[in-house]
């Protein structure tokens, strides 16, 4: 069947079965920064963002359940050539290792910021206990993650004050 997806804020069109996971569909589309790794949503390195806000296991939903809805995925992060916030602090507080789990980690964390700005590590750990890393030990990603909300946070301050004059 034929389906239109909105991925990364372009519509897409795609021949798929049914049966079609949304892993598989962005894939074929050739973004292979979403990974497969368990096929069973217990690793989340298949995780994109449904509705700019919502992660989803891309291993688990049928490509045309995704119909109408937006998806983003790590290639949709960075913008006119600069990395988004959470890119730049995974790069700088050396949050990843081999890199397979960092797409997930990364979505999954701009999600966790959408909905708190300013997340305790409690609070960080707890958004990404359904993404497993396998090499990092989760230090320097919460450490990524704080350093994202501290420049989120400033620009959307700036943004405020900027609205206000």
């Amino acid at each position: 069947m034929e389906i239109i997806l909105n991925i990364n804020g372009q519509d897409r069109k795609l021949d798929v079965e049914p049966r079609t996971l949304l892993a598989h569909a962005i894939r074929d589309l050739g973004l292979t920064g979403t990974h497969i790794g368990c096929d069973s949503s217990s690793c989340g390195v298949c995780t994109v963002l449904l509705d700019h806000n919502t992660p989803v296991k891309s291993c688990t939903m049928f490509a045309v359940s995704a119909e109408g809805h937006t998806i983003t995925t790590v290639e949709g992060l960075a913008q006119g050539g600069n990395l988004h916030p959470i890119q730049q602090a995974f790069h700088d507080q050396h949050g990843l290792q081999c890199g397979y789990c960092t797409p997930g980690m990364m979505l999954a964390s701009i999600a966790l910021l959408e909905r708190n700005p300013n997340p305790s590590e409690e609070d960080i750990r707890f958004a990404l206990s359904g993404n497993l890393c396998r090499c990092t030990g989760y230090q320097n990603i919460v450490k990524a993650v704080q350093q994202a909300a501290q420049v989120m946070g400033k620009k959307s301050e700036g943004l405020g004050s900027a609205a206000d004059d």
